[in-house]
C-alpha cells in the first residue's frame, strides 16, 4: 500500500545523506519534497502540513545541528513524528462481565462480514469464546456469507434471515450467546453505499440495546480521503472506539491510514492484510512507520512465522535434513508453511532494506515459481516423492502433464533438490561447504 510513498521518502533521504552537514535550506527543500510525497499518497492536507511543521521545528534546531550525522537524525525525527501521527497502538477493551459486545459498522463493501470472521478467529486463538451475530439484513447474501464463514472456522453464530429487524436479531442473538457461554459477541451490522439517517438510527438502536464495549469502524483503505470523512460521520453519531482498515494489501496510496487517527482522534486497532481469514494484524504504529520508511518490520515477520510454523514439525524436518533423509514430501510441507506466512514479496518487505529489492524484482514470478514446484510435487506418487531416483522419462512426462509444466522444469527441480541434499549432508558431517569465489 505504501510502495510509492516509501520509494519517494527513501530517495529524499538518500539525497540528504549525500549533503554531509545540513543547512536550514537543505532541510526546507527536503521537507517540501516530503510534503509533496505525503499529499501524493493521499494524506490529508492539514495532517501533512502539521507533520512537516513538527519535523522542521526539530530538524533545524540543536537536535540536528549538533549531531555528527544530520541526515540520519532527520530520518529519526521523521520516524518519531510519523509514529506520533499514527497514534498509540489501539487495544480491544474486553474487560468486564461476559459476553462483551463488539459492534462492527461501516459502509457497504468495506469488508465488515469477512472482518468479523477474521476477528472471531483471532480472538479464539487468544483463548476467547467468540460468537457471531448476522444483523445485516439489507445486503444480498450477507447472512449467508457470515454463516458460511462461521462454519468454515467453527465459530457459533446466530441468524434469522432478512425478515426480522436487526435490533431484534441482536436481542435474540445476545441471549443465545449467553446460553452458549460466549465471552465475546461480534455483531455484523448493515451498511449502505453512503451514510444515511435510516442506517444511523438503526445502528443507534443496536448500540442502545447491546451496550457494546467496542464500536469498530471497518473502512476500506482503497477509498482514500473519503474514508476519513466516513470515519468522521460515524464517529459523530456513534462515538466509535476504533478503526479497522481493510484491503491494505492492495494498491491504495495509503494516506487514509496516516490521516484517520489524526483527523478523528480514534485509534486504528487492526489492519486486514489479505483475503485469507488469518490475514488480520494488530496495528502497531511504530511497525507501520518503519514499513513506510523502508526500515522493515522484523517483529511482525517473527510473529507471522511463529503462527505459521509448527515448532515440533520444524525440529523433525531439521533432524531429517541433517541425516540426509529429507524428501520431496518434506520439502512440499516446508513450502506450505512458508506460504502461510504470506506472499514472498510481503515477507521480503518486512526485512530492513529489502523494499527496494522487491520493487526491482518481479515478486509475482517468485510466487509463480512456488506454485509450479508445488504442482510438480503434488503430481508425483508418494513413492516418487520419497525416492526421486525412480523417476524415469515416462514418469516425468506423466508428472509434467499432470502439473501443467515441462519435463525440463522437473529436471531443474530435481537438480536443485539433489544440490540441497548434498549441502545438508556436508553440514550433517560437520563440514562447511566450499563456495566458488569465496575464501575458505
Amino acid at each position: 500500500m505504501f510502495e510509492n510513498l516509501t520509494e519517494k521518502l527513501q530517495d529524499i533521504f538518500d539525497q540528504l545523506g549525500r549533503q554531509g552537514r545540513l543547512s536550514e535550506d537543505d532541510v526546507d527543500k527536503a521537507m517540501r519534497e516530503v510534503r509533496l510525497a505525503l499529499l501524493e499518497a493521499d494524506v490529508n492536507l492539514k495532517v501533512a502540513k502539521d507533520f512537516i511543521k513538527r519535523v522542521k521545528e526539530r530538524a533545524v534546531g540543536a537536535e540536528v545541528t549538533r549531531n555528527l550525522n544530520p541526515a540520519q537524525q532527520v530520518i529519526k525525527i521523521v520516524h518519531e513524528e510519523l509514529i506520533d501521527t499514527l497514534g498509540e497502538a489501539g487495544r480491544l477493551n474486553l474487560s468486564g462481565p461476559s459476553p462483551r459486545v463488539i459492534m462492527l459498522v461501516g459502509l457497504q463493501g468495506s469488508g465488515k462480514t469477512t472482518t468479523g470472521a477474521k476477528l472471531a478467529l483471532m480472538l479464539r486463538r487468544e483463548g476467547k469464546r467468540p460468537f457471531l451475530i448476522a444483523a445485516d439484513t439489507y445486503r444480498p447474501a450477507a447472512v449467508d456469507q457470515l454463516v458460511t464463514l462461521a462454519k468454515q472456522i467453527d465459530i457459533p453464530y446466530w441468524e434469522e434471515g432478512i425478515t426480522v429487524s436487526p435490533p431484534e436479531i441482536v436481542r435474540h442473538g445476545l441471549q443465545k450467546a449467553r446460553e452458549a457461554n460466549a465471552t465475546v459477541v461480534i455483531v455484523d451490522t448493515a451498511g449502505r453505499l453512503q451514510i444515511d439517517e435510516e442506517m444511523m438510527a438503526e445502528l443507534e438502536a443496536i448500540k442502545a440495546l447491546s451496550n457494546p464495549a467496542e464500536i469498530l469502524l471497518v473502512a476500506d483503505a482503497m477509498t482514500g480521503q473519503e474514508a476519513v470523512r466516513i470515519a468522521e460521520g460515524f464517529n459523530n453519531r456513534l462515538n466509535i472506539t476504533g478503526l479497522i482498515l481493510t484491503k491494505v494489501d492492495g494498491d491504495a496510496r495509503g494516506g487514509a491510514a496516516i490521516s484517520m487517527r489524526a483527523v478523528t482522534g480514534v485509534p486504528i486497532k487492526f489492519l486486514a492484510t489479505g483475503e485469507k481469514l488469518d490475514a488480520l494484524e494488530v496495528f502497531y504504529p511504530d511497525r507501520l512507520a518503519s514499513r513506510i520508511l523502508g526500515m522493515g518490520d522484523v517483529l511482525s515477520l517473527i510473529e507471522k512465522a511463529e503462527a505459521a510454523f509448527d515448532q515440533r514439525e520444524a525440529e523433525r524436518l531439521q533432524r531429517k535434513m541433517l541425516r540426509n533423509e529429507f524428501t520431496l514430501e518434506d520439502f512440499l510441507q516446508q513450502m506450505q508453511q512458508v506460504k502461510r506466512i504470506g506472499p514472498l514479496g510481503q515477507i521480503l518487505d518486512m526485512l530492513p532494506g529489502m523494499s527496494r529489492l522487491t520493487k526491482d524484482l518481479d515478486m509475482s514470478k517468485a510466487d509463480q515459481e512456488f506454485r509450479k514446484i508445488e504442482a510438480i510435487i503434488r503430481s508425483m506418487t508418494p513413492q516418487e516423492r520419497r525416492n526421486p531416483r525412480v523417476l524415469n522419462a515416462s514418469r516425468k512426462r506423466r508428472i509434467a502433464a499432470g502439473s501443467g509444466t515441462q519435463v525440463q522444469d522437473i529436471n531443474a527441480l530435481l537438480k536443485q533438490f539433489r544440490q540441497m541434499q548434498r549441502l545438508m549432508q556436508q553440514i550433517g558431517k560437520g563440514r562447511l561447504p566450499r563456495f566458488p569465489g569465496l575464501l575458505n
